[in-house]
């Protein structure tokens, strides 16, 4: 019981850092076509962002499949 519940938790950490990556996408892909000049910046911005999702997602991971 404990393990179906920790897989949840993990499951649910994945869609949030899949939703969340995906919303930063799609931000930048709408920065960069509004301003197509700071495409650098905006890219660079973004990586930060998605890095910082998948470190919390990650997080979110290891703390669930510690509750086994």
């Amino acid at each position: 019981m404990v393990g179906s519940i920790a897989a949840l938790g993990a499951g649910l950490a994945v869609i949030g850092v899949g939703v969340g990556i995906g919303l930063i996408g799609k931000g930048a892909m709408e920065g960069i076509a509004r301003q197509p000049e700071a495409s650098g910046k905006i890219q660079t911005s973004m990586i930060i962002a998605a890095a910082l999702i998948e470190g919390a997602g990650l997080f979110g991971i290891v703390v669930s499949l510690l509750g086994l």
